[in-house]
């Protein structure tokens, strides 16, 4: 699982049919101290996760898998919306 901020929905006009219906969003991961790091990623969002939105990522599958069957290639999904993010000092 991973921090991740929202930079704006992407649309599939066509896709595995497990994932019809579904909401993707292009979310960039973010490092400890809060700077963006690698690639930006398509992730599923059942939360409704808005654009600039700091989300909470599992990379497990498995969440993925028991809402949209056990032939779906999606295994980044949000899983939680964050208020707020305090490190060991109790700062932001």
């Amino acid at each position: 699982m991973f921090l991740a901020r929202i930079g704006g929905t992407v649309v599939a006009a066509v896709k595995h049919p497990t994932l019809e219906g579904c909401r993707f969003l292009l979310a960039q991961r973010l490092e400890a101290g809060g700077s963006a790091a690698a690639e930006p990623i398509v992730v599923v969002d059942w939360q409704g996760a808005a654009s600039g939105s700091t989300v909470m990522v599992s990379t497990d599958g498995d969440i993925a898998r028991m809402r949209l069957g056990n032939t779906t290639p999606a295994r980044m999904v949000v899983v939680g919306i964050v208020d707020e993010v305090r490190t060991r000092g109790g700062g932001a």
